[in-house]
């Protein structure tokens, strides 16, 4: 969930120019932070309130930090580009991890599991397992890690002679579904925690199909040239921790709480795939 992949290959030098690290937040009095409001259950609109799991993060935070907490609502689009810019100091959203994100943010603890999986129409039984998906229409969210780490399920089809079908990208997930539901698509490929609120809140139009990538991680990215705003938002998520409120809140959006995520934030492609086990 990306802007675009192209937008995520700026260099350090840009970063630098532009990112704010916590000595000038802390001087200026404010962190700026981008979220997005379309993707439930991190963050959305319910009856005119924003509403989700980093709607309620960014208040604690706000009761945590010493510092102003300013929040801009954008597209996922061109979210991840704002923040990698410089127009906003961190995305406080639902961003899975991914090999070319690492290469522009570092990203602060995992909070959520982002294990992709198929979503099918709940009337479809020609599905049920990967080889069942080969050759079919799929719908992705554009410039996504979901899109990003397609070569996965393309490998898993190919390795027992299937074939990666159509992939159509969405701007947002509402668009998807509704082509999934009205039969425009096979399936759409979403992680655990969104698949499981879709699949419980409408499970007469939508179910669960197989897991197609291994695991990742749902958390906050931070350009690489804020290391302080780093550690700021690790002391914080430790705290939430420690305090029991962080377990509260999964349980509360996704139906679940993750007490074996990694504790430490993610810096570099070499460390996520030896903590996801995604070159075994």
């Amino acid at each position: 969930m990306a802007g675009t992949l192209m937008a995520l290959s700026l260099s350090t030098v840009s970063l630098a120019t532009f990112a704010a690290d916590l000595p000038e937040i802390e001087s200026r009095g404010y962190l700026s932070v981008a979220t997005e409001d379309n993707y439930a259950p991190f963050n959305f609109i319910e009856d005119g309130n924003a509403k989700g799991f980093n709607t309620d993060m960014l208040e604690e935070l706000r009761n945590y930090a010493d510092f102003e907490v300013r929040q801009d609502i954008l597209p996922w689009t061109g979210l991840l580009a704002a923040v990698s810019t410089g127009q906003y100091d961190m995305a406080l959203t639902g961003a899975s991890v991914s090999d070319e994100r690492l290469r522009v943010f570092n990203y602060t603890p995992p909070y959520a599991s982002a294990q992709h999986f198929a979503i099918k129409r709940a009337d479809d039984d020609s599905i049920s397992d990967v080889d069942d998906l080969s050759g079919k229409k799929v719908g992705v969210q554009a410039g996504s890690v979901l899109l990003s780490r397609l070569p996965e399920l393309k490998k898993m089809l190919e390795d027992d002679g299937g074939e990666l079908g159509e992939v159509v990208q969405y701007e947002s997930y509402p668009e998807a579904f509704a082509d999934l539901a009205n039969g425009r698509l096979d399936f759409v490929i979403d992680s655990a925690v969104p698949v499981n609120t879709l699949v419980a809140s409408k499970p007469d139009v939508f179910a669960k199909g197989p897991a197609v990538s291994g695991a990742g991680y749902v958390s906050w990215p931070i350009p690489k040239s804020s290391p302080e705003l780093l550690a700021y938002m690790t002391e914080f998520l430790d705290h939430m921790k420690e305090t029991g409120r962080l377990a509260e809140l999964q349980e509360k959006w996704f139906g679940e709480s993750f007490p074996d995520l990694p504790d430490e934030p993610l810096e570099s492609v070499d460390q996520f795939h030896e903590l996801a086990g995604l070159d075994d």
